[in-house]
Formats: C-alpha cells, sequence, structure tokens
C-alpha cells in the first residue's frame, strides 16, 4: 500500500487526508491552524500523525486575489475582466477606463489590488491607450504583478515598459482581439499563475523550499477537479450534475459541473468564453477574515442584518454566493453550466461539517426557499454534506491517481 498526503493550506485552517493511492481509501484525517507568517509549520502539524508520507498540497492561504482592469472602453474593459476573472480565483474591485490620469492612478491605489489585468485595442488597432497606460503604471509609486492582455501589436513594446518600471508581468493573448470578440482563456492562465504565487506567497508566506515542492494547484482548481471526478461518477444518475458550494473563511467558492446538453458539448462552448464547467470565488464572503464585507455583501442583496455565530454567517455567505453565480451565468446567456436542474448539491466548509444538523437542515430549508436565486439551485435537489473533506483530496490524487480519486468520491456520491 502507498499512502499520500493531501494537504489543503486554507486561509484559516490547514486540513490533511491521508489517503491510499492504490484504492482511494481514507487512512486518517487531521487539522491544524493555518500560521500564516510561515504556512509549513502548520502543514507539519497537521501531518505529524503520517510522518512518511510524502505530501501533496493546495492552497488558498493568500485568499481571493483582488483584480483591477486597466482598459480602453468601461463597458469592455469591465466585461473582459469579470470574464478573465471569473474562473480565476479573483474578483473584480475597480475597473478604469481610458488614458490613466494622476486621479485614476489615485482611485486604482484606493481599491488595494493584487493583481491588474492590463487591456486595450484589438489587434491591429488603436495602441496610444495601452502604451499610455503601461507607462503610467510603470511611474506608480507600488510593484503589483500586471497580467498584460492587450493588443498583440504592441505587446513586447508595453511589457518592456511594465518591467523598467519594476513591475511583475505576465504576457498573454488579447482578451479582445477582434471588435465584439472576447477570448479570456489566456488571461484567465495569466490570472491563475499569480493567484498561484500568491496563495502561496513567496516570502510572505514562508520562505521554506518545501512549500514549492508541496503545492501543486489552488485550492479552488483542486476543488473544481474532484468536482468533475465526483460529477463523473453520477453520470448515470437520474439527474446527473453537481454544485457544490464552498463556504471557507476568506472566500466562498461555487462549483458547476453539470450534466452537459449533447449539442453543447458538441459546440465546445467553452472555446468561445463558455467554460462547461463553472467556478466563482467571493473574495468578500469569508466567515472569519471578511466578515465585514460579507454583512455589507448581505446588506446590498437585502437579507435581514446577521446574528453572531459561524452557521448563520455561512448561510448569508452560501446566499449570496449563490445569487452571484446564478447572475454571472445570466451574462453569459445560453448554454454552458448551469446550477440549476443539477441532481446534487454538496456542502463544504467548516461551517457545515462541524454544525449540529438539525440547525443545517433549517439552514438548507430557508435557501431552499430563497427567491432571490439560491432556492433555484437547492430547491427540491438532494443535498449532501462533504463531511469528511474529501473533495480538495480528490483533485489532487485527479491527475495521477484516478482511481484513487474516484474511491475517495464514492461516498459521496
Amino acid at each position: 500500500m502507498t499512502a499520500l498526503a493531501c494537504v489543503d493550506i486554507g486561509s484559516t485552517f490547514t486540513k490533511a487526508a491521508l489517503v491510499d493511492t492504490d484504492t482511494g481509501a481514507l487512512l486518517a484525517t487531521a487539522q491544524a491552524p493555518t500560521t500564516l507568517e510561515d504556512v509549513v509549520r502548520g502543514v507539519l502539524t497537521a501531518t505529524a500523525g503520517f510522518p512518511d508520507a510524502p505530501v501533496r498540497a493546495c492552497s488558498s492561504a493568500g485568499g481571493g486575489l483582488r483584480l483591477a482592469v486597466v482598459g480602453y472602453e468601461a463597458l469592455i474593459s469591465a466585461e473582459a475582466g469579470h470574464r478573465a476573472a471569473l474562473s480565476a480565483g479573483a474578483r473584480v474591485v475597480h475597473v478604469a477606463a481610458g488614458l490613466l490620469s494622476a486621479d485614476g492612478l489615485v482611485g486604482l491605489a484606493a481599491a488595494r489590488p493584487d493583481v491588474v489585468l492590463l487591456v486595450g485595442g484589438t489587434d491591429g488597432g488603436d495602441t496610444a491607450v495601452l502604451t499610455h497606460n503601461a507607462r503610467a503604471l510603470a511611474g506608480w509609486d507600488r510593484s503589483v504583478p500586471v497580467v498584460l492582455a492587450g493588443n498583440a501589436q504592441v505587446q513586447d513594446e508595453v511589457a518592456g515598459l511594465l518591467r523598467d518600471g519594476g513591475l511583475p508581468v505576465t504576457v498573454c493573448d488579447n482578451v479582445l482581439p477582434d471588435i465584439g470578440l472576447l477570448a479570456p482563456e489566456s488571461a484567465r492562465a495569466g490570472i491563475r499563475a499569480v493567484f498561484l504565487e500568491h496563495v502561496i506567497g513567496g516570502d510572505r508566506l514562508s520562505t521554506d523550499p518545501r512549500l514549492r515542492q508541496w503545492v501543486r494547484a489552488v485550492t479552488p482548481d483542486a476543488v473544481l477537479d474532484g468536482v468533475v471526478v465526483l460529477a463523473g461518477l453520477r453520470a448515470d444518475a437520474a439527474v446527473p450534475g453537481v454544485v457544490v458550494l464552498d463556504v471557507g473563511g476568506a472566500t466562498t467558492d461555487v462549483y458547476c459541473v453539470p450534466d452537459l446538453d449533447p449539442e453543447q458539448a458538441a459546440l465546445r462552448r467553452e472555446a468561445v468564453g463558455v467554460p462547461a464547467h463553472r467556478r466563482t470565488v467571493e473574495g468578500d464572503l469569508g466567515v472569519h477574515h471578511a466578515v465585514e464585507d460579507l454583512r455589507s455583501a448581505a446588506h446590498a442583496e437585502g437579507l435581514p442584518p446577521l446574528p453572531d455565530g459561524a452557521l448563520a454567517m455561512g448561510e448569508a455567505a452560501a446566499t449570496v454566493a449563490l445569487r452571484r453565480h446564478l447572475r454571472a451565468e445570466a451574462a453569459y446567456g445560453p448554454g454552458g453550466a448551469s446550477a440549476r436542474g443539477v441532481g446534487l448539491v454538496v456542502l463544504s466548509g467548516g461551517v457545515f461539517r462541524h454544525a449540529d444538523a438539525a440547525a443545517r437542515d433549517a439552514v438548507v430549508t430557508r435557501l431552499a426557499a430563497d427567491r432571490g436565486g439560491a432556492g433555484g439551485v437547492l430547491g427540491g435537489t438532494e443535498v449532501a454534506v462533504d463531511d469528511r473533506y474529501v473533495l480538495a483530496a480528490a483533485g489532487l490524487l485527479a491527475g495521477d491517481h484516478p482511481a484513487a480519486a474516484r474511491g475517495l468520491l464514492a461516498p459521496l456520491a
């Protein structure tokens, strides 16, 4: 028997699962508080009970990325940013359009972005705004990673300007290569790469080289891989398709892997910006590290004032996250993933795993009755709880040990 320690480094807790890589049997679990000053210590504590097992990890310890978009035209830039951020672990917190001025840089700084998505111009089109904005960012008094996804004609020049200003740059394909055509996939990959660096943290979270050896993915990517495996196990169910609602300390994530309509699957809608498997990551809906933001978001949705208590916070985060997820789906139009009509909803996160069963059932009943959107997902749908916290572990196993990933998730299917 070969065992692997699958570890999720969360913003609040580090969770470890010891898994038999032949069968997928869950041999042991453990957790420890995440030590943000040096996350390796939390990993070592969580895995102390299985010292001979190699570690494979995912991480969300840095929280969700705050993404600012700097572009040419407000509506197009905002849409491009939202499309690029949707499955990349980021949340758009600011959009600047047109020529960046000194006041524009002040507004950008006030948004406190973790990464800037710099776009502008179709390929072969306008170059003036993109180059002006690159010069403005290069003269900025801070070093924020830039994902460059603008006019291909001047990308080398623009990347040089940014690097000369001391800004880390990830060059991607243009998100708007032609008029009316959005192509966000390359920018998503670039943002995911920055997100991975963000949640691994570099010197900010640990200087221990073992961290880079262990971490294979950001947690949302690992969980999505696990949800894909779970959906595959349910492919022949009377009502296939899975939605997972993961409420965490810093973010609340919604994952949707539906039973695709054969015609839509054949069209490969994800190739034109509509992903077949969709994930939204909400960086302002954490139940520990973003409580005031969560209260503000709940108020904006018209929810009653939130009482204290983790489960009440978790219910609000779930409600808002599902409503936002459905609005993101609607922005794509028909086709692609749909959270409505799936056969299984899985609740994940400590607020659900550790809750009293009766209280948790009451939360599910209220979510199913929500007329703002959540009810369209949970109403009349089978609901399960990832009480062993195995979705992230299954995602870490899925590439090299697919049979073990299926075996690990079989009880949840």
